[in-house]
């Protein structure tokens, strides 16, 4: 009686009880199709510019991160510095591995306390002359043997010498063999710290999916292929960039043309999204362009130029866990989303508080360096995307998930520790009575619901269940209801 009752409750929650909804059966199964899942979670820098812009992250600033991290559980962190703000005096050329040490430092020590495994690099070379410059890789290898080995920050996995070496707008401006050769450099320096290179593996090629430079010999999955080739003795992970529009990937042409990155990946190594969000300059997506353009112009803290202004919307919150879906069934290891938050970057790190890159779940310092304390509060997406990474931990299990296609819905499921989480996003207009089947019984779960108007949240704004201790035996009814997410689990934290 009791599960009946569950599930007339959850139909008239989510007001999906008429006549015309349509209903179809989703098959969990236990078949693994992407073992050992590293995790979703986020790019957070150390907030470099803080200090220029007027204000460092405060103590009660860095509780407020640690204690919304605490809830979101990622499982990988991506975390660059440009070296002018850390180690390299620009001015005098000095090199000083100390020098602003604490914010990143903070950082640091939180992924390692919390286990979390942080892909680690920077952007570019301290100058643009020096992308070639053994003296670089010299101090880059030093510097990183002096988080990982003298401060101890173990949870620094993987190492990324350049952002985007693929791009005109990075100092290798798309020149694959001038990348590689700066790799094996930075590959031999690390041979002379003991243990470094027993600990932290080179990522690569970090290039950008769907972008082809005109001076690079190579397409951008041909540097996917061309590293594999050439370079596999010495690249511990792969990873690439992704910022698809938001027609490509409900349409499933994102899932798609993913798979030939992950084709030329040797099957005896791992592939991950370093960064992803979305982008709308496609002709598809006009209409949310439009709208990015209106609000760039109108708001005081960015021209747009790098900027994702509708992370504001509802319906954010269900196109970053659908990108993840693709990710996860498409057998990638990690995504991280970009960005945690908009206190981290202004284009080109020039310090301009009137052009930051707005791509966050929140501003950190909209208070003290905006003058707009509405903009610390959290985002929609941030509900979705915390469940993401929470409910699927490092080491998860992806497993096949069996059901007809059917329009604007997609699922995704993992096991971790015999425990279970399935996830579904119905981005479409359309109410659907979903019939889930599992392998096995299912014990003292939990249900959480992503819908509009309401989200049931705690006094801090975190997701909470609409339904604990849901139990069944291997078959279960959602009401899936329309512009929605739902997820599933009975992983206990």
């Amino acid at each position: 009686m009791w599960k009946f009752s569950l599930v007339a409750l959850v139909a008239l929650v989510l007001g999906a009880c008429n006549s015309h909804q349509q209903q179809f059966t989703v098959a969990i199964t236990n078949e693994v199709i992407n073992p050992n899942y590293i995790g979703n979670g986020v790019q957070w820098d150390a907030y470099p510019e803080a200090e220029i812009w007027g204000a460092a992250v405060s103590d009660d600033d860095w509780n407020t991160l640690y204690k919304r991290l605490d809830f979101m559980k990622p499982n990988y962190v991506r975390c660059l510095i440009n070296s002018p703000f850390r180690y390299f005096d620009a001015e005098t050329g000095a090199y000083d591995r100390t020098r602003n040490i604490e914010s990143l430092a903070r950082l640091l020590q939180y992924c390692q306390d919390n286990n979390i495994t942080v892909l680690f690099g920077e952007f570019n070379p301290p100058t643009w002359d020096m992308k070639d410059d053994p003296r670089w890789i010299a101090m880059a290898a030093d510097y990183l043997n002096y988080l990982v080995n003298d401060l101890g920050f173990s949870c620094i996995k993987y190492y990324n010498l350049f952002n985007e070496p693929d791009g005109n707008w990075a100092s290798t401006n798309g020149d694959f063999y001038l990348w590689k050769k700066m790799i094996y450099a930075f590959h031999d320096e690390m041979q002379k710290y003991p243990g470094l290179s027993e600990q932290v593996q080179i990522a690569g090629p970090d290039i950008v999916k769907d972008y082809n430079n005109s001076a690079s010999p190579y397409q951008s999955h041909e540097w996917v292929e061309q590293t594999a080739k050439q370079m596999d003795d010495v690249i511990g992970l792969y990873d690439i960039h992704a910022y698809p529009g938001q027609h490509q990937v409900r349409s499933g042409a994102f899932a798609e043309a993913i798979k030939i990155y992950k084709a030329q990946v040797p099957a005896d190594k791992q592939i991950i999204f370093g960064e992803a969000g979305y982008k709308y300059w496609r002709a598809e997506d006009s209409i949310l362009m439009q709208e990015y353009e209106r609000r760039a112009e109108a708001h005081p803290n960015t021209k747009g130029s790098d900027s994702n202004m509708l992370v504001y919307d509802f319906f954010y919150g269900l196109d970053m866990p659908l990108l993840a879906m693709e990710v996860m069934n498409g057998g990638y290891s990690a995504v991280a989303a970009w960005m945690l938050d908009d206190a981290m970057h202004s284009q080109n790190d020039a310090g301009n508080t009137e052009d930051i890159k707005l791509w966050g779940m929140w501003n950190i310092l909209g208070e003290e360096v905006f003058g707009m304390p509405e903009e610390e509060e959290i985002r929609p997406w941030f509900y979705s995307w915390s469940l993401m990474c929470r409910y699927f931990p490092g080491g998860t299990d992806i497993v096949r998930v069996e059901y007809d296609d059917q329009p604007g819905v997609r699922v995704v499921s993992g096991v971790f520790q015999d425990k279970r989480t399935i996830a579904l996003v119905n981005f479409s207009d359309n109410d659907y009575d979903v019939s889930l089947t599992l392998p096995e019984a299912f014990k003292n779960g939990k249900l959480y619901f992503y819908v509009e108007p309401d989200r049931r949240k705690d006094e801090n704004g975190f997701p909470v269940p609409v339904f604990t201790g849901v139990e069944f035996n291997k078959d279960f009814s959602i009401q899936l209801s329309n512009q929605s997410f739902v997820l599933l689990t009975n992983i206990e934290y």
